[in-house]
């Protein structure tokens, strides 16, 4: 079965964009290989703010990867190049779990995620903390979370942006 995996940067108090959304706190480090990273997957899945916050930065899409966006609100007529999911993210997430291929991207937001947490469908949760403090903003796991023990089975150094990739499994 396929995992799904939240992969994500996160400021280092537990952000993963400011207080409008903004995400320019993010470096761009030389030596992540994001050829490697997009190798690891082919679906993506994210909410409808993450969604539009990347047609903000000037991309919907992810190169190599089927996009798919969970909205109540987006019409699917409307972003031809991805699939706008209007029905409950849990049993379609649960569905391409199912099917072959690749790992699964949860590229966000944080509501997806903690929906997706407590449906007992994220495998791994593989934060890139970077070394800076927003003081607040949108936050990797929003409250009501439920309390999820994790274990450590990774992590990856950057020293020329200082940015520390974890990758933890999800206990079951």
């Amino acid at each position: 079965m396929r995992r799904l995996r939240y992969q994500v940067a996160t400021s280092l108090d537990g952000y993963i964009a400011g207080p409008a959304g903004e995400f320019d706190w993010i470096p761009m480090d030389p030596d992540i290989d994001f050829a490697e990273l997009f190798a690891q997957f082919d679906t993506a899945v994210m909410g409808r703010k993450t969604f539009l916050a990347m047609l903000r930065g000037g991309s919907g899409t992810m190169r190599g990867l089927d996009v798919v966006v969970f909205s109540r609100t987006l019409r699917p007529s409307d972003y031809p190049a991805v699939s706008v999911v209007n029905s409950d993210p849990v049993e379609s997430v649960r569905s391409l779990k199912a099917n072959p291929g690749k790992d699964i991207w949860l590229f966000g937001g944080g509501g997806l995620f903690r929906t997706l947490l407590e449906a007992g469908l994220v495998d791994t949760v593989e934060p890139a903390v970077v070394p800076v403090l927003l003081g607040g903003g949108i936050p990797m796991l929003p409250s009501p979370a439920p309390r999820t023990r994790l274990s450590l089975s990774g992590h990856r150094l950057y020293p020329k942006s200082g940015i520390l990739i974890l990758e933890y499994a999800v206990s079951r």
